[in-house]
């Protein structure tokens, strides 16, 4: 079966006028038209194309790499807005529409939301929403704390992040606990710091526990081979000091320090740190 949103490994049946005609196991074909056929090519071999609907509404198949696929999540721009709704520009010729219900606000030409493709079960065409909510799901999430997942940026709120969970649940990452620059659209892997009961789960953009506490040091470490051997930083310093240098907790940044002055790395004055020679 081709799957409109998708990608689709078919066979070349036939050469047209207009192009290509690929085809499925089932007898389904789909034109491929002329500017997206490859230069070298035969009856029987197989491409992976992705397949939607053009201008006309007739299923069409193209070699372009689109920014988003069906059923998934993406930052996409909004190229033009009119009478039917936002026009996202999502890497083919024929734009994503977004209507105007599935808008959380009203879309703004020229600016990027995180969107959801999904294939409308009334009009069968692929459209986007960013009514994000209600294509996330966390009653299926099954976590144990610690684990690295893969996260989407969808929102800042007074609390901190939203993000998008492994693109099927919704997470938050807490602004106190932000020690790095992020926006809207990054993808990054995070940690499950607690899934509730609820199924809610808080997310960590820092591994939890004892993983962090390597990196982080050395982190530090690298950090005063950088600065000729010294940092004007201590356990005293302000949190925002050390966010500042090193983008961690102050927790994180102690504990950091710690492991190094057990390890006879370093010298912790009130100065700042040392680094001690080998």
């Amino acid at each position: 079966m081709i799957v409109l949103g998708k990608f689709n490994e078919l066979e070349i049946l036939r050469d047209t006028s207009v192009g290509l005609f690929l085809g499925d196991d089932e007898g389904t074909d789909i034109l491929l038209p002329n500017k997206y056929v490859p230069q070298d090519w035969e009856i029987g071999d197989k491409l992976s194309v992705f397949c939607y609907l053009d201008y006309d509404e007739r299923p069409v198949a193209t070699n372009l790499v689109p920014y988003i696929e069906r059923n998934s999540f993406a930052l996409l721009r909004v190229e033009e807005v009119n009478a039917i709704g936002a026009f996202l520009q999502w890497g083919l010729e024929k734009h994503l529409l977004v209507p105007f219900k599935e808008q959380r606000s009203k879309m703004v030409a020229g600016q990027s939301y995180v969107v959801y493709c999904y294939l409308d079960p009334v009009t069968f065409r692929l459209v986007g929403s960013n009514k994000l909510d209600k294509f996330l799901d966390n009653s299926t999430a099954k976590y144990e704390q610690g684990d690295a997942v893969s996260v989407l940026v969808t929102r800042q709120s007074d609390l901190g992040w939203d993000v998008i969970v492994e693109n099927q649940h919704k997470g938050m990452v807490y602004q106190n606990e932000v020690f790095k620059p992020i926006s809207v659209g990054d993808t990054m892997t995070a940690y499950v710091k607690l899934q509730r009961e609820d199924f809610k789960l808080d997310i960590s953009l820092q591994p939890l526990g004892v993983a962090v506490l390597e990196p982080a040091a050395k982190q530090v470490l690298d950090l005063l081979s950088a600065h000729k051997g010294f940092l004007p930083l201590h356990d005293k310093s302000a949190p925002e000091e050390i966010k500042a240098y090193l983008e961690m907790s102050k927790k994180v940044f102690k504990k950091a320090i710690g492991t190094l002055y057990k390890n006879r790395t370093i010298k912790i004055t009130s100065e700042g740190i040392y680094l001690l020679e080998a």
